[in-house]
């Protein structure tokens, strides 16, 4: 059985999508939650599901150089970045180099880098005027959404977009398909997109 281990900084229905979906899988299990922001939700969704949620700050992660330390004993076989929007250190990518993915709300190489997560993003996009956006998975390097692609999923902007619609609907591609890419990577394979929507 592998050991996910999900980083959050928000409401956490990414994290409970996993957790769900794995819930009855020989394959893997939402172990444990890493969180960096007291009060989120993620905290709560994660309580009620019975997964332990471990507190990180700043100091840990940068000064002191203690996640590390902190992961050690969580065991993850696989790290996944849902909406934690805080730079992996070097040290950590370096521990689980091919193990840390994280998922953006836009296609990557576009609408990416530090600042770009959420409404910044659906809202960057529309007002670029794009006919598409979508999502990306892919691994993690010790640069904002730079690391190798894994899986992206297009939509089609509809007339009248707003960035509130399209980050409805960017989240529910998100839900489908985000835990099947973690299956799929877990066992060797890469997932096909489907065409745009």
């Amino acid at each position: 059985m592998k050991n996910l281990v999900v980083f959050a900084s928000g409401s956490g229905s990414n994290m409970e999508v996993l957790a769900r979906y794995f819930a009855d899988s020989l394959l893997a299990t939402v172990s444990a939650v890493v969180c960096n922001k007291p009060g989120a939700g993620v905290i709560e969704r994660a309580g009620k599901l019975g997964i332990p949620v471990v507190m990180v700050n700043r100091q840990q992660l940068y000064v002191d150089s203690k996640l590390p330390e902190i992961l050690h004993p969580l065991r993850p076989d696989l790290i996944i970045l849902a909406g934690f929007l805080w730079l992996i250190p070097e040290n950590v990518i370096k521990d689980y180099s091919g193990r840390i993915i994280n998922i953006h709300p836009a296609l990557l190489p576009s609408y990416g880098g530090k600042g770009m997560f959420g409404m910044n993003v659906h809202k960057a996009v529309i007002e670029a005027g794009e006919q598409y956006s979508g999502i990306s998975i892919h691994q993690v390097n010790e640069h904002y959404d730079e690391g190798e692609l894994l899986f992206q999923q297009a939509l089609r902007l509809h007339p009248g977009e707003t960035p509130e619609s399209l980050a409805e609907r960017i989240h529910e591609l998100e839900h489908y398909y985000f835990p099947r890419v973690v299956e799929a990577f877990l066992n060797g394979k890469r997932l096909s997109p489907t065409p745009a929507k």
